[in-house]
């Protein structure tokens, strides 16, 4: 029997926590020996979350800030991409669901406009622009 491919909210709740682990050889840009921020979807969420309305924070500010809060060199920018992911296509189920905007993770605060990230995402970018709007920023 074939398993049920997960919603982006189970994926986005999946209680994985965040975690710090040394590497030993380089990784995009960061040397080896550095302590590694691996973060977690619901993390990622929190942060977004925090965001406040009428503010846009880029992607490289947001890995700063937590490597910082978990006391790591670096935030991995592949999981936190992916993560960040989640968190959108979470927010858009939310969203066409029912659940007013004000209720939803304010992706759009941290993608930005035609990035690698939001041509990945489930909607097309006038989609997004009226979403933009609708949330008033």
């Amino acid at each position: 029997m074939a398993s049920k491919k997960k919603s982006w909210i189970e994926k986005r709740n999946c209680g994985k926590a965040a975690h710090v682990t040394v590497i030993d050889k380089a990784f995009a840009g960061i040397p080896a020996g550095s302590k590694l921020l691996i973060s977690s979807p619901m993390e990622i969420d929190e942060f977004v979350r925090s965001i406040p309305k009428g503010k846009q924070v880029e992607s490289p500010e947001m890995r700063q800030i937590l490597a910082k809060r978990h006391h790591a060199d670096a935030t991995c920018p592949v999981s936190t991409g992916i993560f960040l992911r989640i968190v959108a296509e979470a927010a858009l189920e939310e969203y066409h669901s029912g659940k007013p905007l004000s209720k939803v993770a304010p992706f759009w605060r941290i993608i930005s406009p035609n990035s690698t990230l939001e041509k990945k995402l489930s909607i097309s970018s006038d989609e997004l622009n009226t979403i933009r709007k609708l949330a008033g920023e």
